[in-house]
């Protein structure tokens, strides 16, 4: 028999809050992060916005001399991961049973480009040390494990934009099926550099309303021109019901369903009417035994195709849908990191029984048509949720939290 998870701490940085507590407020009250970009000289692309985080140190969780072994990705992690501990407040554990579950669709492109440029411009003796160990996804969870001596499962999850999503089954399954007690799950993404901005916007991914950063997210909008990249990091603790009770923890929710699937049709473009995501999000009720849920955590990228399919997905599955939001107008698109930050997002939206907004909706597009929590945000009594990641390369992952109580 299964065991029972739940979620008994989190983490959360981005563009518009550097604490769990600080990004929800603002991402309630419809504040976008999104800016110009400051990380490096975009004044020559076609996009010059993005979500970055300000004000972040990384001292506030490495040494300043272990702060060029890390990537940005990887310091925005540690963060998150560093303040989900803390809320858990775990005063003693099995380090054999207690795990890692990381997540990034990138990892570390700015050091790579960085040492790119220097291998190529001044001669591959100047490429750092560090780079290799720096830049490698799964070493995010390598220095959360270091750092809090987790000596159980250590897992990653690289499926783009599905990644965060991912990690966080992969635990559940790690704790469900008893191959470890606790499970931290952190996702983090920091791809905001030239070369990056620069792939985006070749595909014509990003969103070119520089003249208008705070309204160029704008998920389900007629006016929607693309997404808009963000960064940051979201972190989970996951152990079991019985461990959580036990030692007297604030439950968040439960995980009571996941689904997961490929569309098997395009290397970017969703399915066409949303195919994959319909799977997934069909076989998520399935396992917790719902026909719905109260809230939808959207993906909702504020790209054509991404919105139209997922409302078309949604549409097909639910005989009355739920409210809906993507919250990605207020932090922009996180790429790997964006399932955690969102999970954790839907949580604090579950407990504190207030539904988010979708902004920038100012167009209905008549094709994405329900109830996408426009501009403000609405207070409600919820149970469920259901957050929604989904990938290139046709990648899908969907959750679904429940209160306990």
């Amino acid at each position: 028999m299964l065991k029972r998870v739940v979620v008994t701490g989190m983490g959360m940085i981005n563009c518009v809050g550097l604490d769990k507590e600080s990004s929800f407020k603002a991402i309630v009250e419809g504040k976008s992060g999104i800016k110009r970009i400051a990380l490096f000289d975009a004044s020559n692309h076609p996009v010059t916005i993005a979500g970055e985080v300000e004000g972040f140190d990384p001292e506030v969780v490495l040494d300043g001399k272990e702060v060029k072994k890390a990537d940005r990705f990887i310091q925005l992690g540690l963060k998150a991961a560093q303040d989900a501990l803390k809320d858990a407040n775990i005063q003693e554990f099995d380090a054999d049973r207690f795990g890692v579950s990381s997540a990034a669709g990138i990892g570390g492109l700015p050091n790579i480009e960085k040492n790119s440029v220097a291998s190529h411009t001044r001669g591959p003796r100047k490429v750092s040390p560090f780079f290799i160990p720096s830049s490698l996804i799964n070493m995010l969870g390598g220095f959360v494990s270091i750092q809090y001596g987790l000596k159980g499962p250590n897992l990653a999850s690289v499926t783009a934009c599905a990644a965060g999503v991912h990690a966080i089954n992969e635990a559940f399954k790690t704790i469900a099926v008893g191959g470890a007690d606790k499970m931290l799950v952190v996702g983090a993404e920091s791809a905001i550099c030239d070369i990056g901005i620069a792939g985006f916007a070749a595909m014509r991914a990003l969103s070119t309303r520089n003249d208008e950063p705070q309204k160029a997210s704008r998920p389900f909008d007629n006016e929607r021109d693309g997404f808009v990249m963000g960064e940051g990091a979201g972190a989970l603790i996951l152990e079991t019901y019985e461990d959580a009770v036990a030692r007297g923890a604030k439950i968040y929710a439960e995980i009571v369903g996941f689904g997961e699937s490929g569309d098997a049709n395009h290397i970017t473009t969703p399915a066409p009417e949303g195919e994959g995501a319909r799977r997934a999000m069909r076989a998520a009720l399935k396992m917790a035994n719902l026909e719905s849920v109260d809230y939808i955590n959207a993906h909702g990228t504020s790209t054509k195709y991404n919105d139209l399919y997922e409302t078309m997905a949604i549409k097909s599955i639910f005989k009355n849908p739920p409210p809906i939001s993507s919250t990605k107008g207020q932090t922009g698109h996180c790429l790997g990191a964006a399932g955690a930050i969102e999970a954790v997002i839907s949580i604090m939206a579950l407990n504190a029984g207030v539904l988010p907004p979708t902004i920038n909706q100012e167009v209905k597009d008549p094709e994405c048509d329900l109830d996408y929590i426009p501009n403000t945000a609405r207070y409600a009594e919820i149970e469920t949720v259901m957050s929604n990641s989904f990938g290139f390369g046709g990648t899908n992952g969907v959750i679904i939290f429940k209160k306990v109580k």
